[in-house]
């Protein structure tokens, strides 16, 4: 099991460099190219929303985003201290039905675009799980 954790400054330009480093990570893992398509995209979406909450809150902290890998799946987890949209805590398809007056759009997308997602509350802010099943690797 491999893990990379980033630190990132919540400012727009560094969702680009967790970007590159999801893409990486995907590559490494033999991720089928459509979802390394895929993942580019969730992963700037994620990061987007977590760099955005901290700006809307004047929060200097960073962004964490921590991407894992085992031999079954790849997994990406973007961690923020903005405030949790609604109830928290299941798959984002229950948080959206449950939560009509908080329309997330962030989050809508990110469970349109990916099987796995998963938001949870994190001590303070919010924590969205993204997760790929990867195809056995050639070893």
């Amino acid at each position: 099991m491999a893990t990379v954790e980033l630190l990132i400054p919540p400012h727009p330009a560094h969702v680009r460099t967790a970007r590159l480093v999801g893409v990486a990570a995907a590559r490494r893992t033999r991720l089928p190219d459509d979802l390394v398509d895929e993942l580019r995209l969730a992963v700037g979406e994620a990061c987007s929303r977590a760099v955005a909450l901290h700006s809307q809150q004047g929060l200097d902290s960073p962004v964490v985003v921590r991407i894992t890998d085992d031999a079954e799946k790849l997994v990406v987890e973007v961690c923020d201290l903005g405030p949790p949209p609604g109830t928290i805590g299941g798959p984002v398809h229950e948080l959206l039905r449950d939560s009509p007056g908080d329309p997330n759009v962030a989050l809508a997308f990110l469970a349109g675009l990916v099987e796995d997602v998963d938001v949870q509350a994190n001590g303070g802010g919010t924590s969205v799980r993204l997760a790929w099943r990867l195809l056995a690797r050639v070893r």
